[in-house]
C-alpha cells in the first residue's frame, strides 16, 4: 500500500506555474512611463449590468510609446469606462473624443516610481506566498503517507523533490521581481 506512493510532482509544478502566470499578468498592469495594453486588463467596466474588461467594451490600441486609446463600441458605456479607468487608480486622466477614450500616460516621478516598485515587490510576496501553500499541500501529503507507513528514506526523498521545485520558483518569482524593478525604475 504504501509503497506505491507516487507525489505527483507534475500537479506541483502546475500549480506553481499558475502562481508564476498570475505574477506576470499582475506585473504587465503597472505602469512603467510606457503605453502598454495589457495595464487596462485589471479595469473592469459596469457594463449591461455586471463588471466587463476593457478589451470587451471596445478595441484598445497604443498608437504611440505615451497613448492608449479605446475605441469604445456601445456609446452608451463610454462614460462608464471612463469612470472606471478614472477610479482604478492606475493614475491615468481620460480624455473623450466621441467614442474614443484618449489616455495620455504621464512620465512617472521618483516618487511614483518608488511606489510601483513597492506594489511590485507586494505583487512578488503573494506569488511567493502561494508556492509557498503549493509545497505545503505537497508535503503534507507526504506526511500523510508517512504515517500510512512510507519509509523514511522515501520521505525524505519527495521532501527533497518538493523543496528544490519550491526553491526554483521562488528563484523564478525573485528575477521577475528584479526584472519588473529594474524596469520601472528605468528613467
Amino acid at each position: 500500500m504504501a509503497e506505491e506512493f507516487e507525489l505527483d510532482v507534475a500537479d506541483l509544478e502546475r500549480r506553481m506555474d499558475g502562481a508564476m502566470s498570475a505574477l506576470r499578468t499582475e506585473f504587465a498592469s503597472l505602469r512603467t512611463g510606457r503605453a502598454s495594453a495589457s495595464m487596462l486588463e485589471p479595469v473592469m467596466v459596469e457594463a449591461y449590468g455586471q463588471k466587463t474588461p476593457i478589451n470587451q467594451i471596445g478595441t484598445v490600441n497604443v498608437p504611440e510609446p505615451r497613448m492608449v486609446t479605446i475605441n469604445v463600441w456601445d456609446k452608451s458605456l463610454v462614460n462608464a469606462t471612463e469612470k472606471a479607468i478614472r477610479d482604478s487608480g492606475l493614475g491615468i486622466n481620460p480624455q473623450l473624443n466621441g467614442t474614443i477614450i484618449m489616455l495620455p500616460i504621464p512620465e512617472l516621478n521618483e516618487e511614483r516610481r518608488k511606489e510601483l516598485s513597492k506594489v511590485a515587490a507586494q505583487y512578488a510576496e503573494h506569488a511567493r506566498v502561494s508556492v509557498r501553500n503549493v509545497r505545503r499541500d505537497g508535503m503534507d501529503r507526504i506526511k500523510k503517507a508517512k504515517a500510512d507507513g512510507m519509509s523514511e528514506d522515501d520521505q525524505k526523498f519527495w521532501e527533497t523533490e518538493v523543496q528544490e521545485l519550491t526553491d526554483k520558483f521562488i528563484h523564478q518569482v525573485d528575477e521577475a521581481l528584479e526584472g519588473k524593478q529594474a524596469e520601472i525604475m528605468q528613467v
